[in-house]
């Protein structure tokens, strides 16, 4: 294993362990062991675990949901957050409660994959269409159209008073998440072996579609299959999570900065670091009012927004330098 994975691996490993004695229950090692108290016990089964294995999981998929974007879009700054995904997604969980009152969980995410894969598919070809070529204007670009459908679906959501239900799905938090709530979190993993297969061809995608198919890459149904990748994990991480963001916009980044553009090679810490990233998060949220906490969202956005602005500004200067 390379040395930058295993002082992730170690990182998430200290991290979690961490993790799972942090809460409003008070777990210590030595309650596991004598088992002394049952009701800890059983907190620790059927919550701390969860709840550790849905931060990895969330972590490391938008992680790769993000670099697969900025390669099909090629594009640093492309994210579902930042190219109108994550809004599309919501608009879509809008529409299953509006006509399909009933849904259940997995007929949500199909409505709301659809609508994220359609939206993505849309913002796109609207790229295409005004050819833009500076790298900070796209996702300013993305932003704003996601903006708009954000705006559609809070209208909506006021006019047939479902504001409160959207509202739980704009606030990501892991505060709910308890054993047989979270398990749809696993539909990330074989994506993420996907991905991996798939790395190359990605990268190639990324030069454009006559270089593609100068090298023999099938580059509608590449793109089609990424947008699928990216869809349906933000589309589970929505309804079963919540939206968080900036995930799958800074840590592709920073592994890039440190690990250069090779995707094959650089997909494992990129998925680590993802892990990593959105455990510290938690963790923070855990602490920084305890015993009470705020949303992962909210921790995750004002860290995300701070690297963002580093790396938007700092890939700026680096430009006009060279």
């Amino acid at each position: 294993m390379k040395k930058t994975a295993l002082f992730l691996l170690l990182g998430i490993l200290a991290a979690g362990s961490f993790s799972l004695f942090i809460g409003v229950k008070d777990i210590s090692p030595l309650d596991l062991l004598h088992a002394a108290d049952e009701e800890k016990v059983q907190v620790f089964l059927i919550s701390r675990i969860p709840r550790l294995i849905s931060i990895l999981c969330v972590g490391m998929s938008m992680s790769v949901a993000g670099v697969i974007m900025q390669q099909i879009a090629g594009n640093k700054f492309i994210s579902p957050s930042t190219g109108s995904t994550t809004d599309w997604a919501k608009l879509g969980i809008l529409t299953a409660i509006l006509f399909f009152p009933g849904a259940s969980t997995g007929m949500k995410i199909v409505i709301s994959c659809l609508f994220a894969f359609g939206g993505t598919l849309l913002f796109m070809r609207l790229l295409k269409m005004i050819q833009l070529k500076d790298t900070v204007l796209i996702p300013l670009v993305g932003i704003m159209f996601g903006n708009v459908i954000n705006s559609l679906t809070t209208y909506i959501a006021y006019k047939y008073d479902l504001i409160q239900n959207i509202s739980s799905w704009l606030q990501g938090s892991f505060t709910m998440v308890l054993k047989g709530r979270y398990e749809l979190l696993y539909m990330g993993i074989p994506l993420l072996f996907t991905a991996a297969v798939y790395a190359n061809k990605f990268t190639i995608v990324s030069m454009g579609r006559d270089f593609s198919k100068n090298l023999g890459i099938k580059y509608n149904l590449t793109v089609n299959l990424g947008l699928i990748i990216v869809s349906v994990i933000t589309s589970v991480v929505i309804v079963t999570i919540g939206s968080i963001p900036f995930i799958g916009l800074i840590i592709p980044n920073i592994v890039s900065l440190y690990r250069g553009d090779n995707l094959r090679g650089n997909i494992l810490e990129m998925s680590l670091a993802g892990g990593l990233f959105l455990l510290l998060c938690d963790i923070i949220s855990r602490l920084i009012i305890y015993p009470f906490e705020i949303p992962i969202s909210v921790t995750a956005g004002i860290i995300g927004s701070v690297v963002f602005l580093y790396l938007l500004f700092g890939r700026r200067k680096h430009h006009a330098s060279a």
